[in-house]
């Protein structure tokens, strides 16, 4: 059978998508599967059982990535073509089932959307799949023993970024004596284009205790890794929802971003968001290119507090909950 798997290119949409490829997998279990995904999204499918080929879309002037696309998959009879990207790809190809993705707002979270193309009754959770390289890597820099907090500083664009300077007091207060985990190593992660970005918040740590992993790590080890994380703590991005499918405690920061629409998902989850409410917190001549940080309204305190509770929610056994 074969399947085109038409996914996203920013990180954290093309995350979300990999809940419904695995129950694609599990139900066509001899399925050979094409990913066209970003460039940056294709280490995160290409270790996927049944995936036989990643084509990484690059964005071109006036659309032609889609001729591209087109011209690698016109040739082959597809059994069935999911379009997470709603364009009209799937209806020039030869396919028997066609599966095309249209915004549906009244359904709440991106992941019930997602669900609703495929007619699922309800979301699958986004999957994260490694192999033993990324495995072994994941434990070259995290051991079995190590007590690590795991921080997302960057976002794809400034006004959804926290300020450096509250993460690193973040930082001191969750692994002070006191915090939740005292005195636990600090691992920063982000993609190599966001080290600027990152650069304040990985000045303000020892360097004894620091992991950074910026530009260090692609999708799936970065997911390894997290996984040996004790808690993950960073703005809306697509680390936020990679940690969230890598099963650790994550808690995501909103601003400018609507929560109920891609808050991280799963049961060890959570957020906090500003104190200024979404529709009001963009000013009248708001341009994304240019805009700073719309984050300012998140106190440190309500970060620590919802932190603090999320790792109380993970670690309670059923009888203290």
């Amino acid at each position: 059978m074969n399947i085109l798997f038409v996914t996203a290119t920013r990180v954290g949409d093309a995350v979300l998508t990999t809940g419904v490829l695995a129950a694609l997998i599990e139900k066509y279990t001899r399925s050979r599967i094409t990913v066209a995904c970003g460039a940056v999204a294709v280490p995160l499918f290409s270790v996927a059982p049944n995936v036989v080929r990643c084509i990484a879309m690059v964005k071109r002037k006036y659309s032609l990535h889609w001729l591209t696309l087109w011209r690698a998959c016109c040739t082959t009879w597809w059994d069935l073509v999911v379009d997470f990207r709603g364009s009209g790809l799937a209806y020039l190809l030869a396919a028997r089932t066609r599966r095309v993705y249209r915004r549906r707002p009244e359904l709440g979270h991106r992941l019930c959307e997602l669900a609703a193309v495929m007619n699922f009754p309800s979301p699958p959770p986004p999957r994260l799949w490694t192999n033993a390289t990324h495995e072994e890597q994941a434990a070259g820099l995290i051991s079995d023993e190590d007590s690590v907090l795991a921080i997302g500083p960057t976002a794809n664009w400034q006004g959804k970024i926290w300020p450096a300077e509250n993460f690193a007091a973040l930082v001191e207060r969750l692994t002070s004596v006191d915090g939740v985990l005292p005195g636990a190593r600090i691992a920063v992660l982000g993609a190599a284009n966001e080290k600027e970005l990152a650069r304040p918040l990985l000045d303000t740590i020892a360097p004894e205790r620091l992991i950074d992993l910026v530009g260090q790590a692609d999708l799936p080890t970065a997911g390894a890794i997290l996984k040996r994380c004790a808690l993950f703590i960073g703005n809306d991005s697509g680390l936020m929802h990679l940690a969230a499918a890598a099963g650790t405690p994550t808690l995501g920061l909103f601003g400018p971003s609507r929560e109920e629409k891609y808050a991280p998902w799963g049961e060890r989850t959570a957020v906090a968001r500003t104190a200024i409410p979404y529709d009001e917190l963009f000013p009248p001549d708001y341009d994304h290119r240019t805009t700073t940080s719309l984050m300012g309204s998140l106190r440190v305190d309500a970060v620590e507090l919802a932190a603090r509770d999320l790792w109380r929610r993970c670690t309670s056994s059923p009888v203290d909950q």
